[in-house]
């Protein structure tokens, strides 16, 4: 049974570290666009914040959550756009402060949850340190669609073998999104942390590998990047067609970004 102590400590200092990127920014940069078409950073902050509220509710309110997962059924290609755009029409001294309390309430319910608890998720239910290493994924991706939009380069950390984690153990699933069957064998992966260790996945042997940064895998799989851009390589056909379509969050397939210097 996983201890979920590591992650939720973790996932704090993610928070925390995006919240430092964001305070004082002036309304203008509020609304500086984003990568991400047609989210500013006011939009990212937001679907964080409703993103955390709707993971409390999976922790402490399951009729209700189901509720919202009814709502995403019924607009599934809207729905996401639809929660950040009404979080980024709130003041802008009004939006992290939401932002905080959201995230301070769902850490508290997550350490407080029982051993071996599992919560509804949009996807498959999710034990405490599944959510939370949820959570510090969508954390860290979003921040880095802000940190872009301001032109900040962030110094890549070792919570990232967290998001590393996630993209492996939703191979599967990146798959069958795009309705694919998932590939018989397992992968190899090797990844190489920002302190120069080595995070490995899969038997040794496998004949389908996927090796390269950790920061690049993690770009890759949260779609922030194309993977034209990135120092992610495969051995193997399977493998190869994981890379054009890794996803590590849950729902439809991402529209992924394209490469730079690409036209439009």
């Amino acid at each position: 049974m996983a201890d979920p102590t590591l992650v939720l400590d973790d996932l704090r200092v993610e928070g925390d570290e995006l919240d430092r990127l964001v305070a004082g920014l002036s309304p203008a940069d509020w609304g500086r666009p984003t990568p991400a078409a047609g989210w500013s950073v006011a939009h990212q902050i937001a679907h964080l914040a409703w993103t955390d509220r709707s993971a409390l509710l999976a922790v402490t309110d399951p009729e209700g959550f189901q509720a919202l997962v009814e709502e995403a059924l019924a607009a599934p290609d809207a729905f996401v756009d639809q929660g950040a755009g009404e979080g980024a029409r709130l003041p802008s001294d009004e939006l992290p402060a939401r932002w905080r309390e959201g995230r301070d309430a769902l850490d508290r319910a997550l350490r407080a949850a029982p051993p071996g608890a599992r919560f509804p998720w949009y996807g498959p239910p999710m034990s405490a340190a599944s959510m939370a290493t949820g959570r510090l994924m969508e954390t860290w991706a979003h921040g880095q669609d802000v940190a872009d939009a301001l032109g900040v380069v962030r110094t890549p950390t070792d919570r990232l073998r967290h998001v590393v984690r996630i993209g492996v153990r939703a191979r599967d699933f990146a798959f069958g999104a795009h309705g694919l069957p998932a590939p018989a064998e397992a992968f190899r992966v090797e990844v190489r942390g920002p302190s120069g260790e080595l995070w490995t996945y899969g038997p040794e042997d496998a004949g389908q590998r996927v090796t390269g940064p950790a920061l690049d895998f993690c770009l890759l799989v949260t779609q922030r990047a194309h993977r034209a851009d990135l120092a992610v390589r495969a051995e193997g056909p399977d493998a190869d067609r994981w890379l054009d379509i890794a996803q590590a969050f849950a729902g439809p397939p991402g529209g992924g970004r394209a490469p730079r210097g690409a036209a439009g």
